[in-house]
């Protein structure tokens, strides 16, 4: 993690009041920006409410529901984006019949009370066509995860999304983590865990498992390192 990281708001001040103002009335007292977070008053909201101040965020303003709490989840800059379509020419060379969708909403956690936005949701073609906003886990076979430098990747994407994935049974989740230069596989999830998660060094060759079948060469990793 860079050294700045924890410092950086999760939003800057004109976004969070864009938000306010694009939030449904209901909603707008109960929202507030401390210490560069955003928060949310009287107790946390259900999912339905929160499913309506994500459909009405302005497009900068990237909201998941993690655990029952509100997030915010950092815009991609230059090299997250190189690394995901990276992995994204990997996949279509090796999986023509999967599509790697970028930024895609997926109904996570028990009893798909969680909504994760994915750096990128492996599924068969047109799987999504007909989904809204936030698509059900059923028949999709990976998310991947690329670390950002924000304060709360530690927390979000090593420690919740493995364990909401997993209670999802997404049968993989591909972990690419900027800051340790790593590359983690969580596959076989039972009763909420992934019972498998070896990482390897970027450089190293990675077999993903079954249903996806695909084997990453991570040299090219090396040329994002920050």
């Amino acid at each position: 993690m860079t050294p700045d990281t924890a410092d950086r708001p999760q939003m800057s001040v004109e976004e969070f009041e864009e938000l306010v103002h694009r939030a449904p009335r209901e909603l707008r007292n109960r929202l507030e920006f401390l210490g560069g977070r955003l928060c949310v008053r009287h107790g946390p909201l259900d999912v339905d409410e929160f499913e309506e101040l994500a459909a009405a965020a302005p497009e900068t303003v990237r909201l998941e529901y993690i655990n029952g709490k509100v997030e915010v989840k950092a815009v991609p800059d230059g090299k997250h984006t190189s690394i995901f379509m990276w992995l994204l020419r990997q996949c279509m060379q090796q999986r023509p019949d999967l599509d790697l969708a970028p930024e895609r909403g997926v109904k996570a956690e028990a009893y798909r009370k969680g909504r994760a936005r994915t750096d990128g949701f492996l599924a068969p073609v047109d799987h999504f066509a007909n989904d809204g906003e936030w698509s059900p886990a059923d028949g999709a076979l990976m998310a991947v995860e690329i670390t950002s430098h924000d304060r709360d990747t530690d927390q979000r994407d090593r420690i919740d999304k493995p364990v909401g994935y997993a209670e999802a049974e997404i049968p993989v989740y591909l972990l690419i983590d900027r800051d340790n230069h790593t590359v983690t596989v969580f596959s076989e999830p039972k009763d909420g865990r992934y019972q498998q998660s070896p990482s390897y060094p970027w450089g190293a060759t990675v077999e993903i498992p079954s249903p996806v079948n695909i084997t990453l060469s991570t040299e090219k990793l090396k040329d994002y390192a920050d």
